[in-house]
């Protein structure tokens, strides 16, 4: 099986989809992602995910916020249980879509686990990582408010964020706040969308 063009192993193929019938099961219950979009799970969903540990594809603390469906942070999750090494915390306050991850993680084997807590009080459960990440979770300049305390002053650190075409403009704005070195990365799912991947972050104001 391929991914945006790269192979995936018998195994992990085993865990996505497993992950992809779990979701589909727990979709009819709460509401994990826009109902328009349920139809498109592997290549809306499940590949665009999977292209941040694409990216990165290496055995490393992260933390996934606003995990919601489990997109990015149960599909790197899935990633990382082949390497056997990395780990993945997912922030996500609602009760419901937490119990839905620990569900998919268990049963996936996947290497993670979920706080039940808002962003804005992770940063004293979760103290350090590697990477950060996030999706269709809120515009740039919001997301980099709740990478913050991660990343000041770790130089090493990176966020990776999914955007679609209106994401010059965020940047735009993202700058009048922040300074960064900032990486496009062109989808390979969606036209016009990108992954930004954000290191050396330094507040302006």
């Amino acid at each position: 099986m391929e991914l945006n063009g790269l192979r995936v192993s018998r195994e992990t193929q085993e865990r996505l989809q497993h992950f992809a019938d779990l979701f589909v099961k727990w979709a009819k219950a709460i509401n994990l992602v826009a109902p328009s979009t349920k139809g498109d799970m592997w290549s809306r969903h499940i590949a665009d995910s999977a292209q941040i540990f694409q990216i990165s594809p290496l055995p490393q603390t992260w933390i996934d916020l606003g995990s919601g469906g489990g997109f990015p942070g149960v599909i790197t999750a899935i990633f990382l249980a082949e390497l056997k090494d990395g780990w993945v915390h997912l922030v996500e306050s609602n009760n419901k879509k937490a119990a839905f991850l620990r569900t998919a993680l268990r049963e996936t084997a996947a290497r993670g686990e979920v706080h039940a807590i808002r962003i804005e009080d992770a940063p004293a459960v979760i103290p350090g990582c590697d990477v950060i990440s996030a999706r269709a979770l809120a515009d740039l300049d919001k997301l980099i408010d709740y990478a913050s305390p991660w990343m000041i002053g770790k130089e090493k650190n990176r966020a990776f964020f999914h955007k679609g075409r209106d994401y010059q403009r965020e940047i735009q704005k993202a700058h009048g706040r922040w300074d960064f070195d900032l990486l496009e990365h062109n989808s390979a799912v969606e036209r016009d969308s990108v992954i930004l991947e954000l290191s050396n972050l330094r507040r302006l104001v």
